[in-house]
């Protein structure tokens, strides 16, 4: 009997953006940003990120902020695979992931004195949050939606029926510590230099249990306990040929002993229990310049070489060995900014990214499948009412340049648009309060296998032909505080 491998697990290095940025770079940082995310060329403290060198321009003194945001995504795959109906009788199935974290904290403090400007920043940098599938995903139920064309291509007719039982759980986060220091060169330019300290915490647990089929046609039973059954009964009828000198039987009896016990130890519980922890400095260069009512900042993140290495409790599927470290590149940036006070009560503002995806080393070099990179154009306004409100609203335009070979179920990336808006009142001259809500707005991604996940036809050796179709949803709300001491 042919064998058959649950190795869907393999896949399981699950990118899980919650936030606005790139592949693995989280860009809104700062309550600022989810009001507008057109902040390239900022001067108040969320510049500190988005603009460092633009914290030269700053007022004298100590300024700090502590922002809160709270983040709610799903994510949505339609899998089409004809051999899916032997469970529940539709080929189209949908899995649903869902992401929530309510407490996505991010910590501002910027001293200013003279020339100077000396900043600390710490955020969740990537990644984001943890993805549930209670379903499983269409990567490990095709997988096992081939049984019972197998058994039916190997002695068991009739069977066309299939069930399992599983569930899939990541998380990714990427907590990240930026130190620097501005210089003010004259009234107009400024530069930046400064590095962030990464630290990856990846945790992956997925298990697939229970799988059944209707044998020969008859009722569903667990086939790692049926198979196991039949393999001992062989085995225990062989050896009463063996004592008997009867070798013809002895060795049928064997063979089948040994094919069934190759189908219950292949369909036997499968679990996953992983970590994963790694760390890895990006250097960060910027310059500003500033006259008049524009302002022009920039600049780039340096490639941040990290590998994560795993520390396994459970690894069922043998992918994932103790010890063993992945590549886990973060891709450099290059940032873009430009402002222009159309009023002194209303100001513009435009915004480039540039993520240099392909230089970056991902797992099973993931990154041969992106061309030309992630581009990112923002555009916003900001509007004060009065001396203490402000309202501000803006839009982002996310480009990836992912193909097919990028694309699966456990980590996909879609192109989307996203908007923001909010409000900032000043409490008092020194304290500043920042509220705001972003969606995005995702694009539909189809996928077309002509052997889906690699599957073919054990009866024709060809493919089985397939679809997946990705989608997503995002929501994010904030709340910050700003003090100037």
């Amino acid at each position: 009997m042919k064998k058959f491998w649950i190795t869907s697990m393999l896949m399981l290095m699950v990118s899980i953006p919650t936030f606005a940025g790139g592949l693995l770079t989280n860009t809104n940082q700062h309550i600022l940003f989810l009001r507008n995310p057109a902040r390239g060329a900022s001067t108040q403290i969320d510049a500190l990120y988005s603009n460092p060198a633009g914290i030269a321009f700053m007022d004298k003194g100590l300024h700090v902020s502590f922002n809160n945001q709270s983040a709610f995504q799903t994510r949505t795959i339609h899998s089409t695979f004809a051999p899916l109906a032997g469970f529940g009788g539709n080929e189209t199935k949908k899995y649903k992931g869902e992401a929530s974290v309510p407490i996505i904290p991010s910590l501002f403090a910027v001293y200013k004195y003279d020339k100077w400007a000396f900043g600390g920043h710490f955020a969740v940098s990537g990644g984001g949050g943890k993805a549930t599938f209670n379903e499983g995903l269409g990567s490990f139920e095709s997988q096992v939606s081939m049984i019972p064309a197998m058994l039916s291509q190997n002695g068991f007719p009739g069977t066309n029926k299939y069930s399992v039982d599983s569930y899939m759980e990541g998380k990714q986060l990427i907590y990240g510590l930026q130190l620097g220091a501005a210089y003010k060169i004259n009234d107009y330019l400024s530069a930046y230099a400064g590095v962030r300290m990464n630290y990856v915490s990846n945790g992956y647990v997925g298990y697939i249990r229970n799988i059944q089929a209707n044998v020969g046609g008859g009722e569903m039973v667990n086939l790692n306990s049926t198979f196991n059954t039949m393999s001992a009964a062989a085995a225990a009828a062989a050896e009463q040929f063996l004592a008997a000198g009867d070798m013809e039987n002895y060795e049928k009896y064997m063979a089948t002993a040994t094919a069934t016990k190759a189908v219950a130890d292949q369909t036997k519980d499968k679990e996953l229990d992983c970590d994963q922890t790694g760390w890895g400095v990006t250097p960060i260069i910027g310059m500003d310049f500033k006259m008049g009512k524009w302002n022009i900042g920039a600049k780039y993140e340096f490639n941040t070489r990290l590998n994560v290495e795993n520390k396994t409790k459970i690894d069922d599927t043998g992918m994932f060995k103790d010890g063993v470290n992945t590549p886990h590149d973060i891709p450099s940036l290059l940032s873009v900014g430009v402002s222009y006070e159309i009023l002194p009560v209303l100001r513009a503002s435009i915004g480039y990214h540039h993520f240099f995806d392909t230089h970056a080393k991902m797992a099973n070099n993931k990154q041969d499948y992106i061309n030309p990179g992630t581009n990112e154009y923002q555009a916003g306004l900001e509007w004060d009412i009065t001396k203490a409100w402000q309202v501000s609203a803006g839009l982002q335009r996310t480009k990836y340049g992912v193909e097919d070979g990028y694309q699966s179920d456990m980590s996909f990336s879609i192109s989307s648009y996203s908007y923001g808006f909010g409000a900032g009142f000043n409490v008092t001259p020194k304290l500043k309060v920042n509220i705001a809500y972003f969606w995005t707005d995702y694009e539909e991604y189809n996928k077309e296998w002509t052997a889906y996940n690699g599957i073919v036809n054990p009866a024709t050796e060809v493919g089985i032909p397939g679809k997946d179709v990705f989608n997503r949803t995002n929501k994010v709300f904030g709340i910050g505080i700003d003090y100037k001491f």
